[in-house]
């Protein structure tokens, strides 16, 4: 008996999984549609001025690639601190913001927090969510079920159902939000809907974790955060897990952070012996290079500007992209997808399925998330039409002529 024959192989993973699957197809015309990356208009991710310009000064200081201390570097956490929740905070000692593995790592960095307060009962997503979300609670020992968000006949937020549910939850239980660009549905809370959501989670103790990954790409950088500035004044427990993958074009620095409140200094100074202890067992200390350039250019006034304009760039591209889209299906008669103007940020909730994903796949090259979930950002000029033919012909179930594949 070999030591590994209880384990069984799992599914793959429902993003990854798919690169995969696309990497090893052989036929010349084919799109991926489900990567979660911020492709430019000639398909390629970019490489941002200001990153070009923050290597240079690094590249110039000479600085040698030691070990960090375990949360990272004063600097960088403090700047992070100050993009999140605005300058009034950025001394706020009550804020423990520490570097992390990605947005990815800064979620599960928090889970094992959150599991030795011993306190929380329950972890609850959005349905449907991120599909990691799901796995790292649960990897982290946590019982996750759903909440009511999304309505796909209607293609709207579930504003009223999502309320009732909070109603009902015990005591400390960890709500998982979206603070913007909702992944996968691309659909908000709007500002109202929000002050109402903030406030019965307050009232009813429980503890909101924001996923900030794409700040900066729905109305701008500040803007973007403004769920998060607004929970700080309720001087509540809450923790954030944001990323600079996206917004930064940094995806394999790993650059990202975990920041929670917490009500006292005496508390803070306790979190942050745990968060050193868990951080040594899991890596030791987070990568240098990354949080150097993501660093250098929030601290400093000219990198700054030209990041901000960079990522509206990247805001707009999208958003003329969506509605190029919804005028490309118009022509192809299908209007029922109208509502992908109304939806924010990388990724749309089509409102397809998985027999849709299958066809595309196999008889277009075409790869889609099975939940439906298209990402905006990797459509462009040469291939948005292509993508909408093979779109309507498996929803109209015509044939149409496949070029190259």
């Amino acid at each position: 008996m070999s030591l590994y024959t209880e384990i069984t192989k799992l599914p793959r993973d429902p993003i990854i999984g798919l690169t995969e699957l696309f990497k090893n197809d052989k036929r010349s015309t084919k799109y991926n549609l489900g990567v979660g990356v911020y492709l430019d208009e000639n398909g390629n991710v970019p490489v941002l001025k200001c990153v070009t310009k923050a290597a240079q000064l690094l590249y110039e200081k000479k600085d040698p690639c030691v070990y960090l201390p375990m949360v990272g570097f004063d600097s960088f956490c403090d700047a992070t601190k100050k993009l999140l929740f605005g300058p009034a905070h950025s001394s706020n000692a009550n804020i423990i913001t520490t570097q992390a593995l990605g947005g990815t790592g800064a979620l599960r960095l928090g889970a094992e927090l959150l599991q030795r307060t011993k306190t929380v009962p329950l972890v609850v997503i959005s349905e449907p969510s991120w599909e990691n979300h799901r796995n790292i609670f649960e990897s982290a020992g946590f019982k996750v079920n759903t909440y009511p968000y999304y309505d796909p006949i209607t293609n709207c937020f579930l504003f009223d159902q999502f309320l009732t549910f909070l109603k009902r939850l015990p005591k400390h239980t960890v709500v998982i939000l979206h603070a913007n660009c909702h992944n996968p549905t691309g659909i908000d809370p709007s500002k109202e809907e929000w002050q109402e959501i903030l406030d019965t989670i307050r009232k009813l103790d429980l503890i909101p974790f924001f996923d900030l990954a794409y700040q900066g790409f729905k109305n701008n950088v500040k803007e973007d955060a403004s769920v998060l500035r607004t929970y700080i004044k309720f001087e509540k427990p809450f923790l954030v897990a944001n990323s600079f993958s996206k917004n930064f074009s940094l995806y394999g620095e790993r650059v990202g952070a975990l920041s929670l409140f917490c009500c006292s200094q005496e508390e803070s100074a306790k979190i942050q012996s745990h968060l050193k202890n868990i951080i040594r067992s899991l890596y030791s200390t987070p990568p240098t290079y990354g949080q150097k350039i993501v660093g250098q250019v929030l601290s400093n006034e000219k990198l700054y500007a030209i990041w901000q304009s960079e990522v509206q760039q990247m805001r707009t591209r999208i958003t003329e992209t969506r509605n190029q889209l919804v005028k490309a299906f118009e022509e192809e008669n299908l209007t029922s997808f109208s509502f992908i103007k109304d939806q924010h940020g990388m990724f749309s909730y089509s409102g397809l399925g998985i027999i849709h994903a299958a066809q595309l796949r196999e008889k277009f090259g075409v790869y889609i998330l099975d939940s439906g979930r298209i990402c905006i950002a990797a459509l462009n000029k040469t291939n948005l039409k292509y993508v909408t033919n093979a779109i309507s012909a498996v929803v109209h179930k015509k044939k149409i002529q496949a070029k190259s594949i």
